[in-house]
């Protein structure tokens, strides 16, 4: 006998026994037996109120009957009436007993089943908001398997797919009571073949199944739209579980597939597109280069074949130009390339960063050191600053920003132009600017033009339009340093580059 079958009937022997008690109470008070009748009908209806069965209180509509008939009608201390009076009230008495304690434990188990459904709605919504939180299918599975086993308190093992097969299962008991048996850990084979089993074929497997039903664990697959993404294990023990238990149970883990099937979608799309981009950053590359590369190797083939064959010929300042016109075809290819490698290593996240703390002024004159075209025609200017100002930078990648963004203004300014390279202090930030006095660039412009492969249209600039990647890589490289990088309207006329880093402070040993 279990420990809530004894404590119903000592709750019932106690109701009667109050009753008779209070029965006594009544009769020397002088009152009628049909009061003492109400006391036993009320006593019944405590006990199919505190019991949870209602055959406690049928017995005790019985035991009523009988201890009135005993106690309280002639002849006294018999079970005897002779009375048909007497037998017409004692069985009204059962009946009535029997009937309101029949409703009672009716109501009672409406009312149960009714905050049995309210605690599994709350329940699965919590779930429900707690698996959109979730990222990972590690994730999804944990989080199930937690509120599994917090609201079973049994053992939860959970397996996450692994392409064809599972991986190593993960135990989840730390609500459940100390387990016995084989566990707690479905570690043995027949467990884990059961759990295969479970995700080969989609079905339920383990204890109360057909499929090895000597397993210690329940196991069902996690399953949404013909696709299993993952198997739960329930420890069943001694005890299987109630169908509340089950239906619980059921729900929670089709969240859990429902849940698994969205990330398994997402991650899916999230691929396609990444390898969309990367399809269409290949089809722009390739279209560009073929364009783009064809002009200056041309002019470099074509001058070079002019001195080979008649360099001899040619006067001094002929050749010098045709020099400088191959060296600046060469550097804008070398220039070119080492864009191209960069965003290369940028889209598949090879770039590491080399964060040093450097000095603002020595980087700019190194980056001016390397600018790639010949800009006698223009008025490149370096204004230094007036302190000392050092920042945190891979300064190899910073002197390619600033030799990009120099290049851009050379590129779309006329000769003539000037271009001035400051840098200043902003709070915990360098700020470090480049202005031209160009025509300036169109307001509608400014939102594309940091965008992969644009392009603005200038009359001014020669033939190399370049692929649109200078800029791009600039707000990379400067994003990735934790900056940012903006345009705006050089007044009265022009175009001021600004990107930002992070200031370091100037320390001194004394």
């Amino acid at each position: 006998m279990t420990r809530s079958r004894i404590l119903d009937i000592l709750k019932t022997a106690a109701v009667l026994a109050a009753a008779t008690v209070i029965g006594f109470l009544l009769e020397s008070l002088g009152l009628s037996q049909a009061n003492i009748i109400t006391v036993y009908i009320l006593g019944v209806l405590v006990v199919a109120a505190v019991t949870a069965s209602r055959w406690y209180s049928i017995s005790a509509s019985l035991a009523s009957v009988l201890l009135f008939n005993y106690i309280f009608t002639e002849p006294m201390f018999v079970l005897k009436a002779e009375d048909a009076g007497t037998q017409l009230t004692l069985l009204i008495t059962f009946l009535a007993a029997v009937f309101t304690s029949t409703y009672t434990v009716q109501i009672k188990e409406k009312a149960r089943l009714s905050q049995q459904d309210a605690y599994r709605s709350g329940v699965i919504l919590d779930t429900s908001q707690m698996l959109q939180k979730a990222a990972a299918p590690a994730d999804i599975l944990t989080c199930t398997a937690i509120q599994l086993n917090k609201l079973l308190k049994r053992d939860i093992t959970c397996f996450e797919q692994d392409g064809a097969g599972l991986k190593s299962p993960l135990c989840f008991r730390e609500y459940s009571s100390p387990a016995t048996g084989r566990g707690p850990a479905p570690d043995t084979l027949e467990e884990l073949t059961a759990a295969r089993k479970c995700f080969q074929e989609g079905k339920e497997t383990g204890a109360a199944t057909g499929l090895f039903p000597a397993a210690a664990y329940h196991f069902l697959p996690l399953q949404s739209s013909g696709s299993v993404y993952g198997v739960m294990g329930i420890h069943v023990g001694t005890t299987p579980p109630g169908d509340f238990e089950n239906s619980l149970a059921v729900a929670i883990i089709a969240q859990c597939s429902m849940a698994l099937e969205k990330e398994y979608i997402s991650r899916k799309r999230e691929e396609e597109a990444a390898m969309a981009r990367a399809e269409q950053l290949r089809s722009n590359l390739l279209r560009s280069i073929s364009h783009d590369l064809r002009t200056p190797l041309t002019s470099i083939s074509g001058n070079a074949g002019v001195l080979m064959s008649d360099g001899e010929n040619l006067s001094a300042e002929h050749r010098s130009r045709i020099y400088r016109d191959i060296y600046d075809d060469s550097m804008w290819l070398i220039n070119l390339v080492e864009n191209l490698l960069s965003v290369t290593r940028l889209e598949d996240g090879t770039m590491n960063l080399n964060l040093q703390i450097e000095l603002v002024d020595e980087v700019i004159e190194g980056a001016l050191k390397h600018i790639s075209r010949d800009h006698s025609d223009y008025e490149l200017k370096f204004i230094h600053s007036e302190e000392l100002l050092l920042a945190k930078m891979d300064s190899r990648l910073i002197i390619q920003v600033i030799i990009n963004i120099v290049d851009n203004a050379l590129k779309y300014t006329p000769k003539g132009s000037k271009i001035e390279i400051y840098a200043r202090k902003e709070n915990q930030m360098i700020a470090i600017s480049i202005a031209d006095n160009g025509k300036g660039i169109a307001d509608c412009a400014k939102e594309k033009i940091f965008d992969m492969f644009y392009t603005a249209d200038s009359k001014v600039a020669d033939s190399r339009r370049g692929l649109g990647l200078g800029l791009f890589l600039c707000k990379s490289i400067i994003q990735a340093h934790g900056g940012t990088i903006q345009v705006a309207d050089n007044v009265p006329h022009g175009t001021i580059f600004t990107f930002t880093l992070q200031a370091e402070e100037v320390t001194l040993n004394e």
